[in-house]
């Protein structure tokens, strides 16, 4: 019994000792991420990388951050871990569709879901890192919302498929959510 207990320590000891704290180098608190040393394939640090997110993809739960949204933090930060520097991440984000929701503001999440906005910080904190968040303004009239429904720190695209035909042949890789 006693060697089963130094047996389970001593495994317990080897999985702490490997276990990481998530990184946060561009998008502060949020899309951790972690250095993987075996990685031989990294992102250029001398490289500008501009990405188009195109996030239709809704909310899996409401009463959580979405995986799509706290993405987008974690692709900028995946790339400031292997030494892109925050000028040198171009992001643009064209929420439409489904994902239209994770802009409402809270006022108006919280009547539609029971609670505030999990989003709102995500989407502060990549503005706060660069990004620029916009909504497709059909999306909007096609779901029956205002401009005044939605978090301030978005811009109102005219529609998602315009501004990905705008930003593609500018040089935006296109990712989608």
């Amino acid at each position: 019994m006693k060697n089963l207990r130094i047996t389970a320590f001593l495994f317990f000891l080897s999985l702490t000792a490997f276990a990481q704290t998530p990184q946060f180098p561009i998008v502060k608190g949020f899309g951790g991420i972690y250095e993987i040393p075996d990685a031989t394939e990294r992102p250029d640090g001398t490289l500008e990388y501009k990405i188009l997110v195109d996030l239709t993809s809704p909310s899996e739960d409401n009463k959580q951050i979405s995986r799509f949204v706290d993405n987008v933090a974690r692709m900028m930060n995946l790339h400031g871990l292997a030494g892109v520097t925050k000028d040198r991440i171009k992001v643009k984000v064209i929420v439409h569709g489904g994902g239209i929701f994770t802009l409402l503001n809270d006022e108006n999440y919280k009547k539609r879901f029971e609670v505030e906005n999990p989003n709102l910080k995500v989407f502060q904190a990549l503005e706060e890192a660069g990004a620029e968040i916009m909504v497709c303004g059909q999306s909007l009239i096609a779901r029956n919302l205002k401009t005044a429904d939605l978090w301030p720190g978005v811009t109102i695209a005219h529609s998602a498929l315009t501004t990905i035909t705008t930003y593609v042949p500018k040089g935006y890789i296109q990712l989608k959510f």
